[in-house]
């Protein structure tokens, strides 16, 4: 028999209500074990939790009026939450951030500011935000615990990761400081998904709405599912559903996708790490 595999998926959906119809054709049609979404650009209760309920599916969400917004789905159990705010700064009410246990993951789900226009405030707020998340991830990391960092990190890592970068030199993913802090998360220990499978090939996950990107294949390589040690041994293969991308008014990123092969669990394992992780300060599901 074909071993049992886990698929993790990142999707930034750019608006949940107006791109429904897509996600749900992509679970049906690719069946990820846990998803991953940004931009849900909704607030709480505008989530369609009916709709992802009857397509097999648990999520645990926060939403915001018309920006941000970030969710866990997952395929046949409810995800348990363990956080829903990035340490660091109780000021910031920006929907970013989301932590949850399921699958036997710690799974954290992100989206990191854009930080355009650059230099500027909009900029110095994804640095800061930037540098809590290391600080939190290097956390995560030492857990014990597999944990798969999982998102919209709006930063292209290096000038392979995009078309032409020529034109970019001046956006906020691009930026020596962006990337520089992208190199520190790594540095940790965390493993690329993607770029460890695909070491030598210029893929993409997202590809701008003007100037023809799509049709011409001038895309960005900026959601990134990072591993780290306990996880990473199980990673089997990784890649990019660009078949979304093609639909009819579609969101301008493409759902990007780990297989992780499964671990044997023992009995009381999976209890004791929704324990130790839900040990966490968070808030209940609103």
């Amino acid at each position: 028999m074909p071993a049992k595999r886990l698929k993790v998926a990142t999707f930034n959906v750019n608006g949940i209500r107006s791109r429904l119809p897509h996600l749900l054709a992509w679970l049906e049609k690719e069946k990820p074990d846990i998803a991953c979404l940004q931009e849900l650009k909704s607030v709480d209760a505008g989530f369609p939790i009916d709709e992802i309920h009857a397509a097999g599916y648990g999520a645990v969400w926060k939403g915001q009026s018309a920006w941000n917004g970030v969710a866990v789905l997952a395929r046949g159990v409810d995800p348990v939450e363990s956080r829903r705010v990035l340490p660091g700064d109780a000021a910031d009410e920006q929907s970013r951030y989301l932590e949850v246990v399921v699958h036997g993951l710690v799974v954290a789900c992100l989206y990191l500011p854009n930080g355009n226009p650059q230099p500027g405030p909009k900029f110095d707020y994804k640095l800061e935000w930037f540098d809590r998340f290391i600080t939190h991830a290097a956390s995560l990391y030492a857990s014990g615990h597999p944990v798969v960092l999982a998102g919209d990190f709006n930063v292209v890592p290096t000038d392979f990761d995009i078309y032409d970068p020529k034109s970019w030199r001046k956006d906020a993913l691009l930026q020596p400081e962006s990337r520089a802090r992208y190199e520190t998360l790594l540095r940790q220990g965390w493993t690329d998904s993607l770029r460890f499978r695909h070491p030598d090939e210029r893929i993409y996950t997202f590809w701008d709405y003007f100037r023809q990107h799509w049709p011409r294949n001038a895309g960005l390589r900026i959601d990134h599912l990072l591993l780290n040690d306990v996880l990473a041994p199980r990673l089997h293969a990784a890649g990019v559903d660009t078949w979304v991308r093609d639909l009819p008014k579609a969101s301008d990123h493409a759902p990007t996708w780990i297989s992780l092969d499964q671990a044997p669990v023992k009995a009381g394992k999976a209890t004791k790490t929704v324990k130790a992780v839900k040990a966490a300060p968070a808030s209940r599901k609103r």
